[in-house]
This record gives C-alpha cells, structure tokens and sequence, in this order.
C-alpha cells in the first residue's frame, strides 16, 4: 500500500464518521460516527508515522494514546447515555434536549 492510499482510507472513515454523526439522531450511532471519525485520525496517524518516520517511536505512542482515548471516550459516553435511558427513558437527541444546563 502506498501513502495516499492509506490516507484516501483515513479520509474515507473520517467522511462516513462524519456523515453518521451528523446524520443520525440516535445518541449511539452519533457516538458510533465519531468512534469512525477517531479510527480515521488513528489511520492516518500511524501511515505518517509508518511512511515518514519509521525509526521513530514516537508516532507508536501517538497511535497508542489514541486508542487508549478512544476506548475511554466510549465507555465514559454508553455510562451517560445508559444513565439518561435509565433515568428519563430518551435515546434520541431531541428527547434529551431538556436536560441543557
């Protein structure tokens, strides 16, 4: 594989994560598109440190700490989200529209 192709990829996962989150009214699947929109950046992330700097390691602990916030990012949003479900019942966005400070 080449530099730009890995990079049409991350791009391709960043422009469908986008398009889900914008697109979706459902809490989750919002939450699934900016889980696509961070594996995008993850990609892109290690092809530049793949491509450009391969005896670094610094590019490995970036592509590492990525997917240490992305899973923490996750687990921290289904907490909110089965607690709003459970409290209220909502798991649509206009349904939690209420709960602005």
């Amino acid at each position: 594989m080449t530099f730009q192709l890995v990079l049409v990829l991350a791009a391709g996962l960043f422009s469908v994560g986008l398009f889900g989150a914008l697109s979706q009214q459902s809490i989750v699947m919002i939450m699934m598109g900016i889980e696509l929109m961070i594996g995008g950046i993850i990609v892109a992330a290690a092809a530049f440190w793949h491509f450009l700097a391969p005896a670094a390691a610094g590019g490995q602990v970036i592509v590492v700490a990525a997917v240490v916030a992305m899973a923490v990012e996750m687990a921290m949003g289904f907490a909110v989200t089965t607690a709003i479900y459970r409290a209220r019942q909502v798991d649509m966005t206009d349904m939690a529209e209420d709960l602005k400070g």
